[in-house]
Order: structure tokens, then C-alpha cells, then sequence
């Protein structure tokens, strides 16, 4: 990769023969934090195969862009602090009485700032576990009443590699997410009688304007020389397993996690 490589996280054109997936189309699914990158990847992703998408996201530019690029009509924005969990699950509850349960959540949303260990403060603690974690088991919450009512409902949860890699600077970030396996594990049995199917999606390292922050070319070509595939990923990549796992194709698969790195190690 050379310097004057362009910044894309569009999907890669040479990839046809998408996967269609009849059950979702008409779905309602909510996403959090789907105004940028990973997030932008699935809402486009569940709109493409016809689903009914809200997401939740605090950057107003980026969102707004993503709707009106969208079906305006097929994707809903709304702008939710997800740290803020009493308004989050107020915003939830009047979704779902204006337009009925929702079916599929995709607990997305999450910040990935680096920290070293000497910088933590009680406080700064407090607010990575809010960002990173709290917010996923009470939207959680929101949907699954309606999801039990129904008797059916998918919730995937974004989990990271980066803890199975044991990076640096990223202690509570890694912590967070090494956390999200265990409550999916958890919220799987809890809701599997019900019929509500919890997974969770551990991506690699997914070539995004906010992951260009952090690698340099050099630093993206020792990523993809540690990769078993060289491909760099991108949202697209991410957004079709989520979809696989939110569909009926995967109606007896819950409770476990899935890579989707390239083989990174």
C-alpha cells in the first residue's frame, strides 16, 4: 500500500453474487452507532436486503449523509447518546410503540481511543465501560421484551480481536470487549427459550477513515502480512456476517462468537 493510496470503505466491486436473504426483507432492525464505518457498513447492508433500519449515533453530518445516500424512506436516524441510558431506552420504547418491536439489534457502537495504564482515572474508567459496554445490555433490555412477545429475535453483539491479540494501550477498550463474549454467552441461554438468538461478531482490523488514525501504510501492510488472507477488510465484510447471523438461514446458532479477520494472528 503506498502513500497516495486513496482512503475507500466502499464495498469492493469485484464481489458479486451478494447474499440475499428473504427473511429479512421487512424487518425491523435497530443498530447502534451506524453513522460511520462499521456501523454505516451494516445499516447499508440490512437496507440492500430490505429490512426497515433505525440507528443510533451522535454524529448528525455523517448520519444525515447515510440516510439521504439510503432509501430515506427504508432508513431511519435518530440521534441517541448511548451514555445516557435512561433517554436510550426512552427512544427505544417510543420507537417500538410507533412502529412495533423490533427484530433484530445490532449492539455496534463503540470507541477504540488509546489509553495507557498510568492515564486511567477512576472516571476515564467510568466512561470507557459506558461507551464500550453498559450501553449494549440495556438496549438489550429495550428490544427484549417485544423479541419475547413475538417468540423470535436476533441480537448480535460487535465484540473485537484486539483482546485475542493482547494489543497495546487499550486495556479498557479490551476489557469491554472481552466482556460482550461473555454476556452474549450469557443472554443466549437466558433468552434461547424465548427463541431469541444472541451472537456476537469479532471483527478484524477493518479499513475505516477513523482506523487510518492509527496506521500508517507501513503499519496496514504489517497487518495484512499477519493476515492468512492478504485482503484488507472493510464494513461490507463485517455487515455480511451480522446479516448471516440475523437471518433464519442461522435460526439454530446463538450463543457463540465469529471472527472475521482475515486470520489474523
Amino acid at each position: 500500500m503506498a502513500d497516495g493510496d486513496p482512503v475507500s470503505i466502499a464495498p469492493d466491486p469485484a464481489r458479486t453474487g451478494r447474499a440475499a436473504y428473504p427473511s429479512l426483507a421487512g424487518k425491523r432492525v435497530l443498530v447502534t452507532g451506524g453513522g460511520s464505518g462499521i456501523g454505516a457498513g451494516i445499516v447499508e447492508g440490512f437496507a440492500r436486503q430490505g429490512a426497515d433500519v433505525t440507528f443510533f449515533d451522535i454524529a448528525e453530518a455523517d448520519s444525515r449523509a447515510l440516510v439521504e445516500r439510503l432509501s430515506p424512506a427504508r432508513v431511519m436516524y435518530e440521534r441517541v447518546d448511548l451514555t445516557r441510558i435512561e433517554a436510550l431506552q426512552a427512544t427505544v420504547a417510543r420507537l417500538i410503540e410507533a412502529g412495533g418491536g423490533f427484530d433484530i439489534l445490532v449492539n455496534n457502537a463503540a470507541n477504540d481511543d488509546r489509553h495507557s495504564v498510568e492515564e486511567i482515572t477512576e472516571a476515564y474508567w467510568d466512561d470507557r465501560f459506558a461507551v464500550n459496554l453498559k450501553h449494549m445490555f440495556f438496549c438489550a433490555q429495550a428490544v427484549i421484551p417485544a423479541m419475547r412477545a413475538a417468540g423470535r429475535g436476533a441480537i448480535v453483539n460487535l465484540g473485537s480481536i484486539s483482546w485475542h491479540l493482547g494489543l497495546n494501550d487499550l486495556t479498557l477498550y479490551q476489557t469491554c470487549k472481552a466482556a460482550i463474549e461473555g454476556m452474549t454467552r450469557s443472554l443466549a441461554r437466558d433468552l434461547g427459550p424465548d427463541g431469541v438468538r444472541v451472537t456476537c461478531v469479532i471483527p478484524g482490523n477493518v479499513r475505516t477513515p477513523r482506523q487510518l488514525k492509527w496506521y500508517t501504510p507501513e503499519g496496514e501492510a504489517e497487518i495484512v502480512a499477519a493476515q492468512c488472507l492478504k485482503g484488507r477488510l472493510a464494513p461490507d465484510d463485517i455487515a455480511a456476517m451480522v446479516m448471516f447471523l440475523a437471518s433464519d438461514d442461522a435460526r439454530l446458532i446463538t450463543g457463540h462468537s465469529y471472527f472475521v479477520d482475515a486470520g489474523w494472528r
